[in-house]
């Protein structure tokens, strides 16, 4: 009978332990599959026109009607087209749409409004307010610096 040495029994086993949970691990694990909405998990209406929120979807996978609350605070549904405009075809369409909306908010337009619908797409049930306002993105990170800037004020204080 031959004598093998401890620690080559020892590397041995855990050599066996390694290939054993890789082996286990690659037949049990199961693959996080994403939201793949190619099947439309969205109802239809009778008009054959899918509704429901758009909160989970794409641009691509929106539903035709999406989930929406009016000026009013009626809930209802919005039409995809008239929520989201096409996109431009080349960067000159790009520059002007654009050059339109700078114009519109110089004018005092800060709100465009479109129907709100009710789930059958056809009845008009109330109005829908699209916020048109340029966004200080600078103003923003400002706001939040000074919002860090105060925490770690208040963290530092306290912990004095």
């Amino acid at each position: 009978m031959r004598f093998i040495p401890l620690f080559e029994i020892r590397s041995l086993i855990i050599g066996i332990a390694l290939i054993a949970g890789i082996t286990v691990g690659v037949f049990s694990s199961s693959y996080a599959k994403g939201n793949d909405y190619s099947g439309s998990i969205f109802p239809k209406n009778a008009s054959g026109q899918t509704y429901g929120s758009g909160m989970d979807a794409t641009l691509d996978t929106m539903p035709d009607l999406i989930s929406a609350c009016g000026i009013d605070n009626t809930f209802g549904y919005v039409r995809r087209s008239d929520l989201f405009e096409e996109l431009p075809k080349n960067p000159e369409e790009a520059v002007a749409i654009q050059l339109k909306r700078d114009r519109e908010r110089e004018a005092g337009i800060v709100v465009s409004q479109i129907p709100l619908y009710d789930v059958d797409g056809k009845t008009i049930i109330g109005v829908f307010n699209i916020d048109n306002e340029k966004i200080d993105t600078e103003e923003i990170d400002n706001q939040q610096l000074k919002a860090k800037e105060a925490r770690y004020l208040k963290v530092s204080s306290s912990t004095e």
